[in-house]
């Protein structure tokens, strides 16, 4: 089996972290990470923007780093664009002091909540349209430990660790994208 390439990560510094924390911008990230290149007219087609807008958003991620032009696509009159890591990481520890880095992480902690969300969604809308073997597959667990916080930060870097090695040898006959979604917080009372 083909070894799977080294994923870039792109950590957030306080003015990659205000850029991303924009629902156009954060909406234009995942599409090129989810879909590939496109222009900014296609990008703006999808979102349902204009490509002026789709365009200024383009250039504020690229300003921090988080997007570049594909010459390799591009031509004179069109201007391909492409996600320039495969991923996001930050800590919010470091955006506490900064009352405006605090509200941009905020922000975008809580989207990505309302992402993972959507996939849950999504999923338990369409289940019914997949195989068994993908019923029997997939899986919606929670599980309390009680943990304090130098062995949850252990934990949470052996669960990544984990999905890197099955990250190494993705694909096959059958093989579909599969979200994991990892949560891992203190929550002194269980809500129900």
């Amino acid at each position: 089996m083909v070894e799977a390439p080294e994923r870039s990560v792109a950590q957030l510094d306080s003015a990659r972290l205000r850029a991303l924390a924009h629902p156009a911008r954060a909406r234009l990230l995942g599409l090129l990470r989810l879909e590939g290149p496109a222009t900014a007219t296609a990008l703006a087609r999808r979102l349902g923007t204009n490509s002026g807008q789709t365009s200024y958003h383009l250039r504020q991620l690229a300003e921090v780093g988080m997007v570049e032009e594909d010459t390799e696509l591009g031509t004179g009159r069109d201007r391909w664009w492409r996600a320039a890591h495969d991923t996001t990481s930050w800590s919010s520890v470091h955006f506490r002091d900064d009352p405006d880095d605090r509200a941009a992480d905020d922000w975008l902690v809580g989207y990505a909540a309302r992402l993972h969300a959507r996939w849950v969604q999504d999923w338990l809308d369409t289940r019914s349209e997949w195989s068994k073997a993908w019923l029997d597959a997939s899986d919606m667990s929670d599980i309390r430990l009680r943990l304090n916080p130098q062995r949850t930060k252990a934990m949470v870097e052996e669960l990544h660790a984990v999905l890197e090695r099955y990250r190494e040898h993705e694909g096959g006959p059958g093989a579909e994208p599969v979200t994991v979604t990892l949560h891992a917080f203190p929550q002194p009372e269980p809500s129900v």
